[in-house]
């Protein structure tokens, strides 16, 4: 056996002295990974669907962003989780180097997708917010796919030189038995990632939030003063301002789903409390389940996409083909 298949098939008998999880911390981590795999790949994949076959969301331009947020998610809950729940079980990794690469690499992928996902979301919502009169020059069809586009290639774009040593390196940390970036020849991307990967990312949705709030205050003190406001009619600004509520939802829920791991990762490197690593891992899991329950819950025009694919569902095989032709040719027509 090799040097390096010897360190990925590293176990708890290998090293007395490393700092390890309590059998305890690690049985609930499996349970929760294998349950939110479950859930996240169903809920994520239903949501997908039924945006897609939903008439009125299917042409909205968040719907585009929302998609690839779904994407994202799901791909973590099929390939991430039931990776982790197979490490947590076992104690340690036993999938050899390539899989342990392939695993870094998707994860901290997909949470810039995630993230750069909720930056585009939040630049959209301000856009139409600020400058309605030009929204539909600047999201165009071909440049929302260019904007998915760039979101994907930078946020894995990012992983290359790690995935390739050139900058740290993918790998196995054994005292924790996680996949993850690691230093070579002294040298780490991981501040540099966090700072581009996440923290901008966090500041721009902030700051672009900010301003959203003040130019809704403007608006309701011109309409208090009996301005008139051009653009959308007042049912469309409620429709907007819904949406909005729902997507700066999606990303304060998001942040404290990941924010907790990111303190500890960088306030305790050593893991003197592994409970708490434990915890605040499972949140992170999390963030990629909860943002289906937060469309249903808070959101008229999401619940009534979901109910709209709950009835086609019920239909016989011949009605859902009648259906189904009859919304193409109608949208065909229009």
């Amino acid at each position: 056996m090799s040097s390096i298949d010897k360190m990925y098939n590293f176990t708890l008998s290998d090293a007395q002295n490393g700092t390890f999880y309590p059998t305890e911390a690690t049985i609930l981590a499996a349970v929760c990974a294998s349950v939110f795999s479950v859930v996240g790949v169903v809920g994520n994949l239903v949501t997908a669907v039924a945006l897609l076959m939903h008439p009125k969301l299917r042409g909205h331009v968040t719907t585009m962003f929302v998609l690839s947020l779904c994407l994202s998610d799901l791909l973590f809950c099929a390939i991430n989780l039931p990776l982790t729940a197979n490490r947590f079980i076992k104690q340690h990794w036993s999938l050899g180097p390539q899989l342990c690469q392939l695993f870094a690499f998707i994860f901290y992928g997909n949470e810039a997708v995630s993230l750069l996902s909720m930056v585009a979301i939040t630049i959209n919502r301000y856009t139409l917010i600020a400058y309605y009169d030009m929204y539909a020059q600047i999201y165009t069809t071909t440049k929302i796919w260019i904007q998915l586009l760039l979101i994907w290639i930078v946020s894995f774009g990012f992983m290359i030189p790690p995935l390739l040593g050139i900058w740290g390196q993918l790998g196995l940390e054994k005292n924790t038995f996680s996949c993850t970036i690691l230093p070579k020849n002294g040298q780490s991307p991981k501040k540099a990632l966090f700072v581009f990967g996440f923290a901008l990312p966090c500041v721009a949705i902030i700051v672009s939030y900010s301003c959203i709030y003040w130019r809704v205050r403007q608006s309701k003190r011109k309409l208090e003063g009996h301005g008139k406001l051009s653009g959308q009619t007042a049912k469309e600004k409620e429709e907007d301002s819904r949406l909005t509520r729902l997507m700066l939802t999606i990303f304060v829920c998001f942040l404290a789903c990941f924010l907790p791991l990111m303190i500890m990762n960088v306030a305790d490197d050593d893991i003197t409390y592994p409970w708490l690593h434990i915890i605040a891992s499972i949140l992170a899991w999390a963030s990629s389940v909860v943002n289906p329950l937060i469309y249903a819950a808070t959101n008229r025009q999401y619940r009534a996409a979901y109910a709209n694919l709950l009835k086609f569902c019920k239909l016989s095989p011949a009605s859902r083909r009648t259906t189904y032709g009859s919304r193409t040719m109608a949208q065909s027509s229009n």
